[in-house]
């Protein structure tokens, strides 16, 4: 495939770069970076010494001085790529959504697009993003006894606003839930990426290189075997004692579910008391898989991300590795800090298969010219993936806990509850 070389980026939301580096790969060049995390921008100058840096809120940043920044006019950018603020969506977090500050930087993203109108735009983010409510409501104040949901407290009604906002732009837009085991990362991490086209060209979603199983012309998924192979660790944090009493009865690929049943309530604490998957508590991690989402803090309670062979967490240059940087990225701050940058960052191989997709796409419109219905697309908003579209429409528009957990478990309390608000199923344990 040809490349077009130095098709300019204008990167928002930059943080370690990940997305950036991966389109870069690809060949894209970042002509300007905004971002406000003082870490962050120490790394991006100790690798990037030339590029422009606003380290402002884009909330206080004009598009005109991005566009300054960047030496570029209007229409000139081939790309805006970012990664608004995902905390506000994350299924780890409160959830406030759009409410949160933090859920509102969107509309800044799509700003700049709007005022920059570059050629195509990328947007990531977490995939609590395609569930979020725009208004959440606590679990315990939901069910028989709680008035019924109000329409923007149901599942997704943060995202269908996202939606219409995107909608707005008039550049035809594509979704999709990505893994990045399926581009040759060794992780399995979910990212909903969004790709929007000004002229309606034939954009798609980026072509998978891996699969479980390594089939139909795919390669298997990279193992965190494959991926820690040859690395010399030098900085990492280390567990408590406390904690290291229970980590080492686990064998790899195991968690606090593995251990003797007179200790797990004492390995895990108040957690033992509550309900979900709580997959991250005390867990060795296997070297016959990839690893799972690297968190933010790999010591963390909730967020244990146990070496396989090694009494200590993953450490940063294992990060490193599983996220895709290059061995000499030069990453600055303190170890926790760059535990930080490193797992907020999105893999490179993503960045990468979607700029490869987008190189596809500007090759085929310069031999064939725009499509014929280039311009009917404008406006559109559609999903690039037919069961990812068909799980979001059949989805419950809510979420109720188990009964165990419920003041009131009678279950056909539970069922006219939720069907005040019209949903003919319940994502909990049976109603």
């Amino acid at each position: 495939m040809t490349k077009t070389r130095n098709s300019p980026i204008i990167s928002l939301f930059s943080g370690a770069m990940g997305l950036d580096l991966g389109l870069e790969a690809a060949g894209f060049t970042p002509l300007v970076a905004v971002e406000t995390n003082k870490a962050a921008v120490a790394t991006i100058k100790a690798n990037k010494p030339k590029l422009p840096i606003i380290d402002r809120s884009i909330r206080e940043v004009s598009t005109r001085e991005i566009l300054e920044k960047a030496k570029l006019s209007p229409r000139e950018a081939t790309l805006v790529s970012g990664g608004p603020c995902c905390q506000a969506f994350s299924t780890a977090g409160k959830r406030k959504s759009v409410c949160d500050p933090r859920g509102r930087l969107f509309e800044d993203f799509l700003r700049v697009v709007r005022e920059t109108q570059p050629r195509f735009f990328v947007m990531e983010n977490v995939k609590g993003l395609l569930s979020a409510a725009i208004k959440h409501r606590p679990l315990k104040e939901r069910g028989p006894g709680f008035p019924p949901l109000a329409p923007e407290e149901e599942l997704g009604s943060a995202f269908r606003l996202i939606l219409r906002e995107l909608e707005s732009l008039n550049y035809y837009v594509i979704y999709t839930l990505v893994n990045a085991a399926d581009y040759g990362s060794a992780q399995i991490r979910y990212r909903v990426i969004i790709i929007g086209s000004r002229d309606g060209e034939n954009i798609s979603a980026p072509q998978k290189t891996h699969s479980e199983e390594g089939s139909k012309g795919t390669l298997k998924w990279v193992t965190l075997r494959e991926a820690l192979r040859g690395i010399k660790s030098k900085e990492w944090t280390d567990f408590s004692e406390s904690r290291m009493r229970y980590l080492r009865m686990i064998r790899p690929g195991e968690n606090w579910s593995s251990l003797p049943k007179r200790l797990q309530r004492k390995a895990i604490g108040g957690a033992y008391d509550s309900w979900g998957g709580r997959k991250g508590f005390c867990r060795r991690l296997s070297l016959k898989e990839p690893s799972p989402s690297l968190t933010t803090a790999p010591d963390g309670r909730a967020t244990t991300l146990c070496h396989p062979r090694k009494d200590r967490p993953l450490s940063v240059e294992e990060y490193r590795r599983i996220q895709d940087f290059p061995p000499d990225y030069v990453f600055e701050g303190s170890v926790k800090e760059k535990y930080k940058m490193i797992g907020n960052a999105v893999p490179l191989s993503i960045g990468k298969a979607v700029g490869d997709m987008l190189q596809s796409t500007m090759e085929i419109t310069e031999n064939e010219g725009l499509p014929e219905d280039a311009t009917n697309r404008k406006g559109l908003v559609v999903c690039a993936d037919p069961e990812l579209e068909k799980r979001l429409k059949n989805r419950p528009r809510t979420q109720l806990p188990p009964l165990s957990h419920r003041e009131n478990r009678d279950p056909v309390a539970a069922k006219e509850w939720v069907a005040q608000i019209g949903s003919m199923s319940v994502s909990a344990e049976k109603t």
